[in-house]
């Protein structure tokens, strides 16, 4: 249990952690683009009002027009245009600009351009804005391969960084969780260690005062007060025994009792001693196991388990009712399901009935149990790496279902 709450204390935290630095990561870096995206806008749009080209720092004043620029603007910038008639063909290329481009490349450029349809956005490494003139349309290009390889080299290095701060972070939270928990592990071992010294320390008065209540039947002969103290006895001392029982399965140790052994012939078998008594109670009970199912786990627990489930559903089936139990394989799993009829079961108590000592009032109050079977079995189920849950599968139906790894 204490391992558990550890890995989900380093699963959340180191979750979290991961939600914050990609969203910052991404905020960071979005925002750097488009600066490169807006500084080229910009830039296109001074060209493609001056005809395709960049006036001189004379004609034109770049810093006021934006601080980012300088009057080197013009020389500092790669740019070529296409001017296009209004059927799609090149009136004339100004390619003077850039070498990396020759005419045919332009062109081709510019086809792209206009068979998308969009009147800014990048081709390649250079980002274009189409607009309409007189003649047709002027598309203008401007080499943006410098900032977009700043840009990129920003990514690959804040991604980097932040992985290696993310791993870094990961190893200090696995480090150092185990002292977070270690006050919670402290007391949860006290807790455990006290109900295990009790329990054991209660059975020695408990079989005396048993003791004793028959040996005042035998002298003083039978009375409802010595029946009385039998009763309460028994109730403690299974009282006792179910908490000592849950406080061994929380810390069921698999590594020492795994092994595998057939499922099918564990749950068959641990059924089998509750037809009678749900024959006694007039109740029907119908086991439905699929053949050949093998688990690898605890089979003693695996009994307890199914004769836990067995025990709570004919508490709680109503008279002359039905309890059925199935096994089935599930993908890689097999599905250990047992259903009852039981009316007046409140959807709301579903979540809080695998909690310790939880009643439900109209489900489990008048059973005589002590809130404990269902806490064992979930115990069971979590040791074996499974899941367990209850549900209202029909209007007076209640399904409690277990998953367990095969």
């Amino acid at each position: 249990m204490i391992r558990q709450l550890r890995v989900r204390f380093i699963a959340l935290s180191m979750g979290l952690l991961l939600l914050l630095l990609a969203a910052v990561v991404t905020v960071f870096n979005a925002l750097n683009y488009r600066s490169v995206a807006d500084a080229a806008d910009k830039l296109l749009f001074v060209a493609a009002a001056h005809g395709g080209r960049l006036p001189g720092p004379e004609e034109f004043n770049y810093e006021r027009f934006d601080p980012r620029f300088s009057p080197e603007a013009p020389e500092e910038s790669r740019l070529f245009s296409v001017q296009l008639d209004g059927s799609g063909q090149p009136l004339y290329v100004n390619t003077g600009r850039v070498t990396r481009v020759d005419t045919g490349q332009a062109l081709s450029y510019a086809r792209d351009v206009l068979r998308t349809g969009r009147t800014q956005g990048f081709s390649g490494d250079y980002r274009f804005r189409a607009q309409a003139n007189d003649a047709g349309t002027l598309i203008v290009f401007l080499d943006c391969l410098r900032s977009l390889s700043d840009f990129r080299a920003f990514l690959l290095t804040s991604v980097l960084i932040t992985l290696l701060g993310y791993l870094i972070v990961f190893a200090l939270t696995v480090v150092f969780s185990g002292r977070i928990v270690k006050p919670f592990a402290d007391n949860y071992e006290k807790q455990k260690q006290f109900i295990t010294n009790a329990g054991h320390e209660l059975k020695t008065p408990l079989s005396i005062i048993g003791a004793d209540a028959d040996v005042l039947a035998l002298e003083a002969g039978e009375s409802e007060w010595l029946q009385d103290i039998r009763r309460q006895t028994d109730r403690l001392a299974s009282l006792t025994d179910e908490l000592v029982s849950l406080a061994r399965m929380e810390e069921l140790d698999l590594h020492r009792t795994r092994r595998s052994f057939s499922l099918t012939q564990a749950v068959t078998e641990a059924a089998q001693p509750f037809q009678a008594p749900a024959l006694a109670q007039e109740k029907t009970l119908a086991v439905d196991a699929e053949p050949a199912l093998v688990c690898a786990g605890d089979e003693a627990a695996i009994r307890q388990l199914v004769s836990i489930l067995l025990d709570n559903a004919l508490k709680h089936a109503d008279r002359q009712g039905s309890v059925s139990l199935t096994l089935r394989r599930k993908g890689r799993a097999a599905q250990l399901a047992v259903e009852n009829d039981a009316a007046g079961v409140d959807p709301e108590d579903l979540p809080h009935l695998f909690d310790r000592f939880y009643r439900a009032d109209k489900a489990r109050a008048s059973t005589g149990g002590y809130g404990i079977g269902l806490s064992i079995a979930r115990a069971i189920v979590s040791a074996h790496r499974g899941t367990i849950r209850a549900s209202l599968p029909a209007p007076g139906r209640f399904r409690i279902t277990a998953q367990l790894p095969l």
